[in-house]
């Protein structure tokens, strides 16, 4: 099966689980951070995660794709927009991490699936089945109750749902392969993140070393991994599939946050959370299903 397949394959389902799942640990790791700026965050999450990326390919063998798509002007502008997409939206779960405000960045992956399939059914043709639009009426639901009860003005729920969105729909019309395309962005990302950590100068904590350093470190390795994962899931399923998937993430993060960073819950989530899963279980089953036939 190609790249350009529009159809769900057993391969990108465990891909993109995989992912969902990493995701859902990551701000564990990224709570380890919180005192630092959330910029000074990102910038390490793109300069370290070059070298990663970079082994990928060589064990890969594809660093000759990634030179042609360099040398093609029309890749490397959307090369820029993906990259510019991933910037705005690690930008924004870093910060709200930081400031506990955890829930709210689950709110906004919640949100994205529901973003994703829209865009799937108007710029992709993709015509969800009944059974599917149950999934999505229901998750609509939850979100709507999610919506109406948050405390606070949702501008963080909706950055991370427009960045996303569009990011995971220009990924799957990127013409390159998804190893090759996270390289590029990161690439490209890195240019302006090294002249940030250049002018933060003895003010950043990395030229202080110690526990930080380390830290931010490891910071391109658990942002490259999930990425490269869901990178290679996302060519080699639906649209919609991704997006109804994409709630395992939000749920995990819902729950560290509540569990592991002591932030609250109310009874409209306590509703909305058993509607979610019940959309996942009703869009997910008649798929697998169907992989097994086709099997």
């Amino acid at each position: 099966m190609t790249s350009t397949d529009n159809i769900d394959s057993p391969r990108g389902l465990a891909f993109a689980i995989s992912s969902y799942f990493l995701w859902g640990f990551l701000p564990l790791y990224l709570k380890l951070v919180s005192h630092l700026p959330a910029v000074e965050v990102v910038a390490h999450r793109v300069i370290w995660s070059v070298p990663v990326a970079l082994v990928v390919l060589i064990l890969l063998r594809r660093t000759k794709d990634l030179r042609e798509a360099l040398r093609n002007p029309r890749m490397l502008a959307m090369g820029c927009v993906t990259a510019a997409l991933i910037s705005v939206n690690w930008g924004i779960y870093v910060w709200a991490i930081s400031v506990d405000r955890t829930v709210d960045a689950a709110l906004g992956y919640y949100i994205n699936p529901l973003f994703s399939v829209l865009m799937g059914a108007v710029l992709l043709g993709e015509r969800p089945n009944r059974m599917q639009l149950l999934a999505i009426s229901l998750a609509a639901l939850a979100v709507l109750i999610l919506f109406v009860a948050a405390p606070r003005p949702p501008w963080i729920p909706i950055g991370l749902m427009v960045s996303w969105g569009f990011y995971a729909y220009f990924k799957k019309s990127l013409p390159i392969g998804p190893n090759q395309g996270f390289m590029l962005e990161v690439l490209i990302l890195s240019v302006p993140s090294m002249l940030y950590l250049i002018w933060l100068g003895p003010q950043g904590q990395f030229l202080n070393g110690g526990y930080d350093s380390l830290v931010l470190m490891g910071c391109g390795l658990v942002t490259a991994v999930p990425l490269l994962i869901y990178a290679n899931g996302a060519k080699l399923l639906r649209l919609s599939t991704t997006a109804i998937l994409q709630y395992i993430a939000p749920t995990m993060i819902f729950l560290v946050a509540v569990f592991a960073f002591g932030e609250t819950v109310d009874p409209a989530r306590m509703v909305a959370f058993p509607l979610i899963w019940a959309a996942l279980v009703i869009y997910s089953v008649p798929l697998v299903r169907q992989m097994r036939r086709a099997a």
